[in-house]
């Protein structure tokens, strides 16, 4: 058996043998998930993805490709995915984190197509790699808040989430203004998530945007001035 069959196989296994079916059909509507679910709670997942992806490492970049997205296209149960996402944040494929995982990281987005996966790699796995590459990321990014894929758009607003000082305003500008009069819950959420998130660190840009873009929605406003005082003024 190759390491990439070995690895999806000990994958399944781990996730059969914590299986909690009592728990998994809460866990699919909580989700409102098509695909179902195992029982497998978050830490129970952690532990499996430290064990197993420590007793099946992966040689080459093609393996772990491979691996990835066999996990993500053969899943049966919803875990599984969530693996093949865990994957791919392992320090261990580290140094394969750059703008050759993007196309990855694409279909992993248009496909899985809801928040539970989008968020994770928006800004764990395409934020870094805007970090080491803002140029090319950048205009990916402007094309994508654009797009015709809700969850590319959502991507577009998110990706910047926990880079705290090292935002590119001018970008997320660009991505909100893109998407700012959509009126998708998930990116009126998003964009208040990513203004929010700025407002503790910047709170007066944050004011200022918000007072500048009267298109905002209500979801989005609300949001973005959650950790803006109340008495902050707009930057001139």
């Amino acid at each position: 058996m190759d390491e990439v069959a070995a690895l999806v196989r000990a994958v399944r296994i781990a996730l059969a043998e914590i299986a909690d079916p009592a728990k998994a059909p809460e866990m699919r509507r909580y989700m409102k998930s098509e695909m179902p679910f195992r029982g497998v709670q978050k830490p129970a997942r952690r532990t499996v993805a430290r064990q197993v992806f420590a007793d099946h490492p992966l040689t080459t970049r093609d393996s772990f490709l491979e691996a990835t997205l066999r996990l993500w296209r053969e899943a049966e149960f919803r875990e599984e995915r969530y693996l093949a996402i865990d994957l791919t944040g392992d320090r261990r494929y580290r140094r394969w984190q750059d703008t050759t995982l993007l196309p990855l990281y694409d279909e992993l987005i248009v496909t899985g197509a809801w928040w539970d996966y989008v968020d994770e790699i928006a800004i764990r796995r395409v934020g870094p790699i805007l970090q080491a590459d803002p140029e090319t990321v950048g205009h990916l990014m402007r094309r994508w808040a654009v797009d015709n894929d809700l969850w590319r758009r959502r991507t577009a607003v998110i990706c910047q989430v926990g880079c705290r000082e090292d935002v590119d305003r001018a970008l997320l500008t660009k991505t909100i203004e893109a998407t700012m009069t959509d009126s998708d819950f998930f990116l009126r959420k998003g964009i208040g998530w990513a203004l929010r998130e700025l407002g503790k660190i910047d709170p007066k840009w944050v004011a200022t945007f918000v007072a500048e873009h009267p298109a905002l929605s209500p979801l989005s406003v609300r949001e973005a001035l959650k950790y803006v005082p109340s008495a902050a003024e707009p930057s001139a």
